[in-house]
This record gives C-alpha cells, sequence and structure tokens, in this order.
C-alpha cells in the first residue's frame, strides 16, 4: 500500500492551501467548489507522490484542533529541505514561527509554525528517507 493523503481538520483551508502553494511549492490537486461547507482542498508536494487534504468541519460535535497550542513533537509536518536555515528564514518572512534550529553531523532541522499553527519541520538529512 501507498499514503495519498493526511488530513488536518484547519479553520481556513483555502488560505492555508494557498500560503502552502506560494510558500512551501505545493500545488492544488483539488478544491471544494466554493458552496462546499468544509471548503476543503487537496495539496500536493512537489514531488507528485504526497497530497495533504486540508478541511474545515467542527459540524457534529468535531473540533478544529489547536495545533498551536500542541507540542510540535506531537505531530508536525516534515518536509524535506536542502538549505534548512535559508527556507526557515523565507518561511518566517511568509508568517512562518521558528521555533528552534538544530544541526548535527548529517542532519539540519528546523520546526516553525506556520501562520495558522500547524507545526512544521524542515529537514535535510544526509542519509535520506525517502527513495530517490
Amino acid at each position: 500500500m501507498k499514503i495519498e493523503h493526511v488530513a488536518f481538520n484547519v479553520p481556513e483551508p483555502d488560505r492555508q492551501a494557498d500560503w502552502m502553494v506560494e510558500n512551501l511549492g505545493f500545488e492544488i490537486a483539488f478544491a471544494a467548489p466554493p458552496e462546499a461547507f468544509d471548503r476543503g482542498r487537496f495539496v500536493r508536494d512537489s514531488s507528485g507522490q504526497m497530497t495533504l487534504e486540508l478541511y474545515c468541519n467542527p459540524q457534529e460535535g468535531r473540533t478544529i484542533p489547536d495545533y498551536a497550542s500542541m507540542d510540535p513533537m506531537q505531530l508536525h509536518l516534515a518536509l524535506v529541505s536542502d538549505d534548512v536555515d535559508g527556507d526557515a528564514a523565507r518561511l518566517e518572512k511568509a508568517g512562518a514561527k521558528i521555533l528552534s534550529v538544530t544541526h548535527k553531523p548529517g542532519l539540519d532541522l528546523a520546526m516553525l509554525r506556520d501562520p495558522w499553527g500547524l507545526p512544521i519541520q524542515l529537514c535535510r538529512r544526509e542519509r535520506k528517507m525517502l527513495r530517490q
């Protein structure tokens, strides 16, 4: 089996998807019509192999998680970066908040929050996790 998508219930899926397209190099794979109750968006990463579903559905007792209050080690979106420091600085200018930057032999990491509080980790690993 292969992962198709991971879903996040967020307050502004349309705006958050647009931010990801503009700042993370993602593309819209599917956008629900404007009249759709959840304003859902599927965004595809630059590899075209993974999508995220962003939707807003607080109905029937579902709560939108308060990502900004979660410890980023509980949940984060990890992205491959060739330049962790440069990408972190660029994303900070686009409204993200840098939480930490770590450099170890063979590993560079930065933990950020996007403008809606969703934790994003930037990773540069000497030993790649993904197949090339």
